[in-house]
């Protein structure tokens, strides 16, 4: 999925160490086909991260992205505490979507980073 979807690729051992990390996750499928996902990962407590939001090319453009997000966000609303937040990296044209769900650029004050 991650290859179809353009998302970074990842080796085997990182997605076995990372996965059991995730603190919620979402599929989507017809029938037996996947044909999105998406998670949550990170302390729980005060950091959350929505990341691996996809859906397959050929199902794009149908508001399955939007499904993905309504479920992140239900569990987000309940079990994200009050002074904690979630964040994400928004490739466009997704950061359009993910901003109908309230996340806001932090640009200009802080700037995405990150080492690879």
């Amino acid at each position: 999925m991650r290859k179809e979807t353009g998302l970074t690729q990842i080796t085997e051992e990182a997605a076995t160490k990372g996965l059991p990390n995730t603190l919620f996750a979402v599929t989507l499928r017809i029938g037996q086909e996947l044909i999105g996902m998406g998670r949550v990962s990170g302390d729980g407590v005060v950091f959350f991260l929505v990341t691996d939001i996809a859906v397959k090319p050929s199902h794009q453009g149908k508001g399955y992205g939007r499904t993905l997000m309504e479920e992140i966000m239900s569990y987000l609303k309940r079990e994200v505490p009050a002074g904690s937040f979630a964040t994400l990296i928004a490739d466009k044209p997704a950061d359009r979507l993910y901003a109908q769900f309230g996340f806001q650029l932090v640009s200009p004050g802080s700037e995405r980073m990150y080492w690879r």
